[in-house]
């Protein structure tokens, strides 16, 4: 399963990361993303009410994406999203109880260390956050040292930024607040 979601990731190269006000504005954004031809989306616990968010998002997008669940830090909270139907798990930072709850659910372990990314990117891809504080820069300079990483850089990265983070070797880029909110813009990341 991790090889679909891989597949996907580097199709799309842009994983949105979702912090909605609640589930009805999480459906909404999914919806949007969708029509703009999104096919892998990340929703966080931090949205109220995320097992809801999510369960009614993941049956919005029933066989036309992958909807999974980030910034999960717990083992409950991987048992509860994987229940509700997420795709695939993300957490911010190494957490081996989450690992442990995914089972066979692929998840994206997160790092910011050389040493936590490393151990994170013997399973597949890695995210790396916060991204925005070393820049591609620190994602080429990982890449040296873990040539064939699968890394997924996150935190403080704007659309126009994410050209910038592929050039430097990434499978992926998570953008979140810098992701446009208007048709049009979204057309332009995803079409």
């Amino acid at each position: 399963m991790t090889t679909d979601l891989t597949t996907a990731l580097a199709a799309q190269l842009v994983l949105p990361v979702l912090r909605e006000a609640g589930p009805a504005a999480a459906v909404a954004r999914v919806d949007a993303l969708l029509t703009a031809g999104c096919r892998v989306i990340e929703l966080t616990t931090t949205i109220p009410d995320w097992p809801n968010a999510l369960g009614e998002c993941v049956r919005l997008a029933a066989g036309r994406a992958l909807i999974g669940m980030g910034t999960v830090t717990t083992a409950d909270q991987a048992d509860v999203a994987i229940l509700h139907g997420a795709a695939f798990l993300v957490s911010p930072y190494p957490s081996p109880a989450v690992r442990a709850a995914a089972a066979d659910t692929p998840f994206v372990e997160g790092g910011c260390t050389p040493g936590e990314i490393a151990a994170a990117a013997k399973f597949g891809p890695a995210k790396v956050f916060p991204a925005h504080v070393g820049g591609p820069a620190f994602i080429r300079s990982v890449l040296a040292v873990l040539p064939g990483a699968q890394l997924i850089p996150t935190g403080g990265i704007a659309a126009d930024q994410v050209a910038d983070y592929l050039r430097a070797g990434a499978l992926a880029v998570g953008v979140g607040s810098g992701l446009p909110v208007d048709p049009v813009g979204l057309a332009a990341v995803f079409g």
